[in-house]
């Protein structure tokens, strides 16, 4: 490939050479060893005109075929980095928007998740005040239960003094002394009747 391309390069130099010769005959020749160049040489066109045929043809024999199929095969290779540029910008996208849906998905988990704590932590919420409610019902339930209690104990006693002293009175308006179990036991009953009355 190399050699061709040198002799093809060798070929084109010796034409180009041709003419340039041919030009310094004329004017060698011409009067005044100038040449016109806008006057007309039949020679100097002869030999243009094969030259540029001859030119022309080693061209397109040697140079044009390889230019050409560079040209298809950078042609061809850049194409093919389109085309793969395309396949690769089509594939970004594709993961772009996978991981936008994953980001989506990610996004509504949470916000599931965020609502779920904040339900369960309401209900958490809730039984806990009914729980502290309910302490506080059997609290309210107990004192009242310890109040009645303590009531009952303190008219119980109060009964019993009140008995007591009934008897101490009565044994002094008698001046008698009475049994005291019998004599506790008509006061109870006396006590008894009129608490039941009240």
């Amino acid at each position: 490939m190399f050699k061709l391309m040198r002799a093809t390069l060798l070929a084109i130099m010796a034409l180009l050479l041709t003419p340039a010769t041919l030009f310094a005959q004329a004017a060698e020749h011409a009067p005044g060893g100038s040449v016109n160049l806008l006057e007309p040489h039949a020679g100097l066109m002869f030999w243009t005109l094969i030259i540029f045929v001859l030119l022309f043809f080693i061209l397109s024999r040697f140079a044009f075929k390889p230019i050409t199929k560079a040209v298809e095969a950078r042609e061809q290779a850049l194409q093919e980095a389109i085309d793969q540029a395309k396949r690769d910008r089509e594939e970004a996208a594709r993961i772009l928007a996978q991981h936008r849906e994953q980001l989506e998905g990610a996004r509504a988990e949470g916000q599931r998740m965020i609502a779920e704590g904040r339900a369960m932590g309401e209900k958490l919420r809730a039984e806990m005040l009914e729980e502290t409610r309910q302490q506080q019902q059997d609290l309210l339930e107990r004192a009242r239960r310890e109040i009645e209690a303590e009531r009952d104990r303190a008219i119980a006693e109060l009964r019993a003094e009140a008995v007591d002293l009934a008897i101490a009175g009565a044994s002094k308006v008698i001046e008698k002394n009475l049994d005291d179990q019998t004599n506790r036991k008509l006061v109870e009953t006396y006590l008894a009747r009129a608490g039941r009355s009240n």
